[in-house]
């Protein structure tokens, strides 16, 4: 079953409701306005096939109109993130496309990150062991990511003789850490390590193995508790002024900044300044 997104408000109860009844691929649930999202398959470090792809697609749009998910937290089972497209599942099949079939999967895998960019919600990547390939790229879509000093980050792509510009990486990896950082990473195929990654940026932080899911959680029921309209605000920023001059960034952000100034929440901080109480957000 699929809505346009016209048909949202519609819809009885919400998305979130719907995206967990249809999980099929992974792992999904939502407490205290955070979803957590774990890959699955722990007995092959969690891969991706061309359903999981799809779904993963279909879930990341859905909870844009999510009321009740504020962050959301993507992880794997076991002690492994994600090591990328299934080798059997979907290796050995693309083998046998045709070109308009190789586009067609190009486009889905792109448009995964293009649904986790556009969903509101600020998204935690929790990453632990293997993360390659399109494991990478989730991670690289995600807008904070926490690590250990065991993962292992590779966009593997030359790898298998591909180009390193795979569902956005050449757009996003240089953003993250560089021009030439991403240039080494892409070209080479190489691992980087849990240290590397949290030295040149990759990371915002790099936690024990055992504490990695409860830390992200931390940082997204954090993100959840605030002003989560500002938040959704501040994600489509930095979003769209990518392609902007200055002049233009300012000036978009400040029609973004009269918006939120307009919000209950806005409100709610400056009265729970003046009383010296700490405001509770709602999001409106």
């Amino acid at each position: 079953m699929r809505y346009l997104p016209g048909q949202a408000q519609q819809l009885p109860g919400n998305r979130a409701a719907f995206a967990h009844h249809q999980a099929r691929h992974f792992l999904f649930d939502v407490a205290g306005g955070v979803a957590t999202l774990t890959l699955n398959r722990p007995e092959r470090k969690n891969p991706l096939t061309f359903d999981s792809y799809a779904e993963l697609r279909e879930l990341f749009r859905a909870l844009a109109y999510a009321d009740d998910v504020k962050a959301i937290v993507i992880a794997g089972a076991g002690e492994n993130f994600c090591s990328g497209g299934d080798v059997h599942d979907i290796i050995g099949p693309l083998t046998k496309l045709d070109m308009p079939g190789l586009l067609a999967f190009t486009r889905m895998t792109g448009d995964v990150v293009k649904a986790m960019r556009a969903c509101p919600q600020p998204i935690v990547a929790a990453i632990d062991g293997i993360c390659a390939g399109a494991g990478a790229m989730l991670a690289l879509a995600s807008d904070m990511r926490l690590g250990t000093a065991r993962s292992k980050t590779a966009f593997l792509f030359t790898r298998v003789g591909l180009a390193g510009c795979d569902m956005g990486a050449c757009a996003l990896l240089p953003r993250v850490i560089g021009q030439g950082r991403a240039s080494e990473l892409l070209y080479t195929g190489r691992s980087m390590s849990g240290a590397e990654a949290e030295r040149w940026g990759f990371f915002n932080s790099v936690q024990e193995p055992e504490a990695l899911l409860a830390a992200a959680r931390a940082l997204a029921q954090g993100l959840a508790d605030g002003p989560t309209f500002a938040h959704g605000m501040t994600k489509k920023m930095l979003q769209q002024e990518w392609n902007m001059g200055v002049d233009e960034a300012i000036e978009a952000e400040a029609q973004a900044q009269a918006i939120c100034m307009a919000t209950n929440d806005f409100h709610r901080a400056y009265h729970a300044f003046v009383a010296k109480q700490k405001p509770q957000f709602e999001g409106d």
